[in-house]
């Protein structure tokens, strides 16, 4: 049985974060140039935002308290040592999922701001789960 409440889905690819906004004023202007530092992340962000569209539900983005599951898988350096297990330097685990919970803005849920509980986490990926993430996204009932 399907719940409508839940949906699933995974981004295969390697997950890139959000950039931060950089603004600088030119000679003569009244306004900010505005740029992104991460030119990747519109990219994967559109990919992410195509997948959740496939998977999207059917009466429009929810409305409410929504829960979301996160789990980023990265390319594992060759230089690294075996006995490291845990992805502890960059990408920032909050910028992959500013990139991702953007990218679902208006699809799955209204806004991003309805998230009031994550889990979120970041592996290394292996032969076996290939750099991905994987997401799940819940309602919350009152």
């Amino acid at each position: 049985m399907h719940d409508m409440n839940e949906l699933s889905f995974r981004v295969f690819g390697v997950p890139i974060p959000k950039g931060s906004l950089k603004a600088f004023m030119r000679p003569g202007m009244t306004r900010p140039v505005v740029t992104h530092d991460n030119l990747k992340s519109l990219p994967w962000a559109q990919m992410v935002r195509l997948l959740a569209q496939a998977r999207a539900p059917s009466g429009g983005p929810w409305e409410g308290a929504i829960v979301l599951h996160a789990a980023f898988y990265l390319p594992r350096p060759k230089s690294l040592p075996k006995r490291v297990v845990y992805p502890t330097k960059k990408p920032d685990l909050d910028k992959l999922l500013r990139n991702i919970m953007d990218a679902m803005t208006g699809v799955i849920y209204v806004d991003d701001a309805q998230v009031i509980d994550i889990c979120a986490s970041k592996y290394y990926a292996t032969a076996a789960m290939p750099p991905q993430v994987r997401i799940t996204i819940r309602r919350r009932e009152p």
